[in-house]
C-alpha cells in the first residue's frame, strides 16, 4: 500500500527518480536548539544591534518573564531576502555566525533598510556585543564599582549621561547599578553665591550619604565618577571624596561625545615653573593653564606684586580644551600637582592660602580637591572667570582647618 501511495504521488508532482535522490539538501527555517541556545546566551539574552542592550526576557513595561527575542538572519533565509545574494552567504544559512539576537524592533529596521544595514556592519554589531558579554560575564566581584554622577547647569544646560555610555566607560568593571548615585544640582534656583552655598551644602550631604554603611561603596569599594558642574563645585567635590575609596574619574571627550578613555596618542607631560617672585613670603597664586592659557595680567589686581605666582602647564603641547584623552593624562596631572604642592610648601613654608586660578578639564578640577591633605595642605581660594564680571572672581575656599 506505501509503495502505490509513493507512486502515485511521483505521478502527481511529476517526480522522477533522479530528483528522488538528488544530492542538494533543502534547509529547513527551523533554527536547532542548540544553535537558539548558543546565541541566547552569547548575546546575554539582550539585543544586539549597536549598543541597544535591550533585555529581552521580559516585558520592557510589565516585566512579565517571556522570550521577546527575534533570532534575525545577516544574510536572509532566501536569496531574494534582505541581504540575500551576498557574495559572504554562508554554506548553512542557520548557521550561528548568521544570526543575531534582536528585539523586534531592531530587526524591522535592518530587513527595511538593508542597503543601510550590510553583512559587514550587522556582523561588526554581533562581534562587539558578544565580545563584551562574554567579557563582563567573566568578571569577578572585585570589578565592581558605584557609579556616582554629578549633574548641574553650565551656561544654561545639562547634558545627560546615557546609560550605555556609562557602562562601556567603566569596563572591564561593572556598575551595581548604571545610573547609580546621582548628585543633582539643577533644581536649585538660586544664583551667584547663594548657588554655590546651597550647591556645596547638597554635595556635603550626598557625598556623606554615599559613605554611610550599607550603601553600595561599602561593598563594592570602588567609584566611578562623572561630572559636569562649574569648576569650582568639582574642586570641592574632590575635597569631600574619601581618600580610602579609590575613585576613576571619566572625561566627556568633545570630538565624540562620549565618555570612553581613549587608547592612542602621546600622553600628556607637564611643567611647573615660578614665574612671578612675590615680596610677601605666604601670598602663592597658582595658575592651571592646561585646558586653556591664563595670562598674568588676566590675574585681578588683588593679586599684586606681593604675591609669588606660580603655573603648571602643558608641556608637550600648547594648553587646549581637548587635550585630556587618556587615564595617563589624568594620572600624571595627579603626579605633577603633588609635586606642586610640595615644591611650593618647600620654597615658601606656612601660608594660609593658595589661589587657584584653573583653566583645566573636569577631571582635573576633582583632582584638585581630591588631592589635598587636609592637615597637611593649606586651603584653596578657588577662582572662576566671569566676563560679565570682569573676570576672575574668588568663588569658594576649599580644604579649610
Amino acid at each position: 500500500m506505501a509503495k502505490k501511495k509513493q507512486a502515485l504521488r511521483k505521478r502527481n508532482t511529476g517526480e522522477t527518480e533522479a530528483a528522488a535522490v538528488s544530492p542538494v539538501i533543502r534547509v529547513s527555517r527551523g533554527i536547532r536548539d542548540l544553535t537558539r541556545l548558543l546565541l541566547v546566551v552569547r548575546a546575554g539574552g539582550r539585543c544586539e544591534f549597536d549598543d541597544h542592550n535591550e533585555y529581552l526576557l521580559q516585558h520592557p513595561l510589565t516585566l512579565t518573564p517571556g522570550n521577546f527575542a527575534q533570532m534575525a538572519h545577516i544574510v536572509a533565509f532566501k536569496e531574494d531576502g534582505p541581504r540575500g545574494k551576498s557574495p559572504l552567504r554562508p554554506a548553512y544559512i542557520n548557521d550561528l555566525s548568521n544570526l543575531m539576537l534582536l528585539c523586534p524592533q531592531c530587526h524591522k529596521l535592518i530587513d527595511d533598510h538593508p542597503d543601510q544595514y550590510p553583512v559587514s556592519v550587522l556582523q561588526k554589531y554581533k562581534e562587539s556585543h558578544e565580545d563584551r558579554i562574554f567579557h563582563v560575564t567573566g568578571l569577578g566581584p572585585d570589578k565592581k564599582t558605584t557609579v556616582v554622577q554629578l549633574k548641574a547647569r553650565i551656561a544654561g544646560q545639562t547634558i545627560a549621561i546615557p546609560v550605555a555610555q556609562v557602562t562601556k566607560a567603566v569596563a572591564p568593571r561593572y556598575p551595581t547599578d548604571a545610573k547609580g548615585h546621582l548628585i543633582d544640582l539643577t533644581a536649585i534656583n538660586s544664583e551667584g553665591k547663594a548657588f554655590m552655598e546651597e550647591a556645596c551644602r547638597c554635595i556635603k550631604q550626598r557625598v556623606e550619604r554615599l559613605y554611610e554603611p550599607g550603601m553600595d561603596v561599602h561593598e563594592t569599594r570602588h567609584i566611578s565618577l562623572f561630572a559636569l558642574a562649574p569648576i569650582p563645585l568639582l574642586v570641592y567635590l574632590g575635597s569631600q571624596l574619601s581618600n580610602k575609596v579609590p575613585v576613576d574619574v571619566f572625561q566627556r571627550h568633545r570630538d565624540t561625545e562620549d565618555w570612553l578613555w581613549k587608547d592612542t596618542g602621546t600622553p600628556a607631560e607637564y611643567h611647573f615653573d615660578k614665574i612671578r617672585e612675590g615680596s610677601e613670603h605666604g601670598c602663592i597664586a597658582l595658575i592651571l593653564s592646561l585646558s586653556g592659557k591664563i595670562k598674568q595680567q588676566a590675574l585681578p589686581s588683588g593679586i599684586d606684586e606681593q604675591f609669588t605666582i606660580y603655573e603648571l602647564t602643558l608641556a608637550n603641547m600648547e594648553p587646549n580644551p581637548t587635550y585630556l584623552r587618556q587615564r595617563d593624562d589624568l594620572t600624571n596631572f595627579k603626579d605633577a600637582y603633588q609635586a606642586a604642592l610640595r615644591t611650593i610648601a618647600r620654597e615658601c613654608g606656612q601660608c594660609d592660602a593658595i589661589h587657584l586660578f584653573p583653566a583645566v578639564p573636569a577631571p582635573v578640577a576633582v583632582f584638585c580637591g581630591r588631592e589635598l591633605l587636609p592637615k597637611v595642605d593649606p586651603k584653596l581660594v578657588v577662582y572662576d572667570y566671569d566676563k560679565r564680571r570682569g573676570g576672575f572672581t574668588p568663588i569658594i575656599e576649599v580644604n579649610q582647618q
